[in-house]
């Protein structure tokens, strides 16, 4: 296998749902533990066993001035995979509005899936923002 399945992707589609706005189911993408968060919002890491909790929460916070919100994702670079631990890099595209102002936002998520029963989840991911343009 040379990049991540659609059982892999999954768990990133229901993430990019949520922070576009679709509701609290999709926090199941998630690992049951030992997940770690890196995000261009304070406090910027969120680590623990309530680190899915506080980001959720942050993440609500920081969507509160955005509408419209739709991504899309490019091919997956990177990929690996050793047994039930898996890593890629996706780029990434955001389309919204922030304040009522139209932005187009590209950038990268590092993820690090774990597959537990047979379901991949989310144990880690970092986003970096590479390209912010006011439309």
């Amino acid at each position: 296998m040379t990049a991540p399945d659609t059982a892999m992707l999954a768990p990133v589609h229901k993430i990019a749902r949520f922070i576009a706005g679709g509701g609290d189911e999709n926090l199941s993408a998630f690992a049951d533990r030992d997940v770690a968060i890196l995000e261009n919002f304070a406090p910027y890491l969120f680590t623990g066993p309530d680190a899915v909790t506080r980001w959720a929460a942050g993440m609500r916070a920081h969507a509160q001035t955005l509408s419209d919100m739709q991504h899309s994702f490019g091919a997956a670079q990177d990929f690996a995979r050793d047994g039930d631990i898996a890593y890629f890099s996706l780029p990434t595209h955001w389309r919204g509005a922030s304040n009522g102002v139209a932005f187009a936002e590209d950038g990268g998520w590092a993820f690090v899936l774990i597959r537990k029963n047979g379901e991949w989840r989310v144990r880690n991911y970092g986003w970096s923002v590479t390209n912010l343009v006011r439309l």
